[in-house]
């Protein structure tokens, strides 16, 4: 699955508009002297202060390269797993196209990617990039992609909960039992409040078993990605302690089949005491739901073994030529790869626009760069910085996983097993982990 994206949601930036094409172009115009590049993933309209940010920063940069014309799309979400395929094969993804980390591969095997080797010595940020989220991006010793951001998840949490439930905010759990037992204190004040929450729809409910399943030392799949492995002690334990919390307990609440947007509102409400998800909800909590900064902190992934991360990054489609390659390698290195400056990086110009500069986000780059970008995002941090620090120091001992392969579908499976230990007291776990690795099975048969 995606994270949320950083959105921001004030005054939008005086900045004209890009002109919009309505589909992918391969044909880089170097008739009149310009190559011409479609690129993907500009915030929308809605997004106003993003959408500002984007078109400020493509009007910079074909101002620094008259020579290049760049043509954006806009989208959100970004990547549309319906269409995503349909697009490829017809021809009409952009030049630059937006992937997540879990679609890499894909691309590759589909050949629909350009290969990037040849020309990454022309970007320049290219080495500055954490080693295995350049790997995601690597197939067989070929570079099909650049990776442009990061997530890990987390247990998000509410301070003013755990304080009026006689829980000490700064020492939040590190153990699911922990959190088990938070959660019926929480749950315990009344009036409606839920202990934990979980997502159990749209694929989401899978999604949240995987990392789950990780922080039990766990996996979903073998390592050479042929046989489920589910049907384990760690399966059965995530499951076990998921259907104790909703009906030995009663501190999940008694409506269920939740998705990300449900525990959102419950957290901005104050009603929620404790979910999975990556920082990036944060904001999207306190722009968008009712929540302030002060109440909310993040903790790493109890159980201590491993979390899930996941990012996106940028790829090029195989008809693009040379010169489309090396242009998007520059808008790339301009937009996103700068340490301090571009969409992603100028944290001075995100505070001045009351944007969120401080979450505890994975470190994309290493080195001087990575200095530079932290040296930057602490001159201008606006957050309380001290409500994640349990986060950052807990996921320096985690093992990093990235999602399983075909993700997607093999969450639609694990779907079905959470919302049925949600949803039936006298849910079968045995059976529906047997059932669901047969599943399994047969997805990664197919291929």
């Amino acid at each position: 699955m995606r994270s949320t994206g950083i959105r921001r949601t004030v005054a939008a930036l005086g900045v004209s508009a890009l002109a919009l094409t309505a589909c992918g172009g391969n044909t880089d115009d170097s008739a009149s002297g310009k190559t011409r590049i479609t690129v993907n993933c500009m915030p929308p309209k809605s997004a106003k202060v993003d959408r500002g940010f984007f078109e400020e920063d493509v009007a910079a940069f074909e101002k620094q390269n008259p020579d290049i014309d760049v043509v954006a799309h806009d989208a959100f979400p970004c990547q549309d797993p319906k269409t995503f395929d349909a697009k490829l094969a017809g021809g009409q993804m952009e030049d630059v196209f937006y992937t997540y980390f879990t679609d890499a591969r894909h691309v590759v095997d589909i050949d629909q990617a350009a290969d990037l080797t040849p020309y990454v010595k022309e970007l320049k940020s290219y080495g500055t990039i954490q080693q295995q989220l350049r790997d995601i991006y690597t197939v067989d010793g070929k570079i099909y992609g650049i990776p442009r951001t990061g997530y890990s998840m987390g247990l998000i949490y509410n301070r003013a909960l755990f304080e009026k439930a006689g829980l000490d905010p700064d020492r939040p759990p590190t153990t699911w039992a922990e959190v088990r037992t938070a959660a019926r204190k929480i749950a315990g004040l009344g009036g409606g409040t839920v202990g934990y929450a979980d997502y159990s729809a749209q694929n989401q409910g899978g999604w949240h078993f995987t990392a789950e399943l990780y922080s039990q030392g766990g996996d979903v799949v073998s390592p050479d990605g042929k046989k489920a492995t589910v049907d384990t002690p760690e399966g059965r334990a995530v499951l076990q302690t998921l259907h104790d919390m909703r009906w030995t307990d009663d501190s999940m609440g008694s409506k269920q089949l939740l998705v990300i947007n449900d525990a959102q509102q419950l957290m901005g409400s104050g009603k929620l005491g404790m979910y999975l998800a990556a920082p990036d909800n944060i904001p999207i909590l306190v722009k968008e739901k009712g929540a302030t900064y002060e109440d909310l902190a993040i903790a790493p992934m109890p159980g201590g073994r491993a979390t899930l991360v996941g990012g996106d990054g940028y790829m090029v489609g195989k008809k693009a030529s040379p010169a489309q390659i090396r242009a998007g390698l520059k808008w790339l290195d301009h937009m996103f790869l700068t340490p301090g400056d571009g969409f992603l990086g100028d944290h001075a110009r995100a505070k001045r626009h009351d944007a969120p500069v401080g979450l505890p986000e994975p470190r994309l780059f290493t080195g001087a760069a990575d200095a530079k970008d932290q040296q930057v995002k602490k001159a201008n941090a606006n957050v309380p910085v001290e409500n994640y620090q349990p986060f950052l120091d807990g996921n320096a001992s985690l093992d990093m996983k990235i999602e399983p392969p075909h993700a997607q579908q093999i969450y639609s499976v694990l779907d079905g097993v959470v919302s049925a230990v949600l949803t039936k007291e006298d849910a079968d776990i045995d059976r529906l982990l047997k059932d669901a690795s047969g599943k399994i099975d047969g997805i990664l048969a197919r291929g």
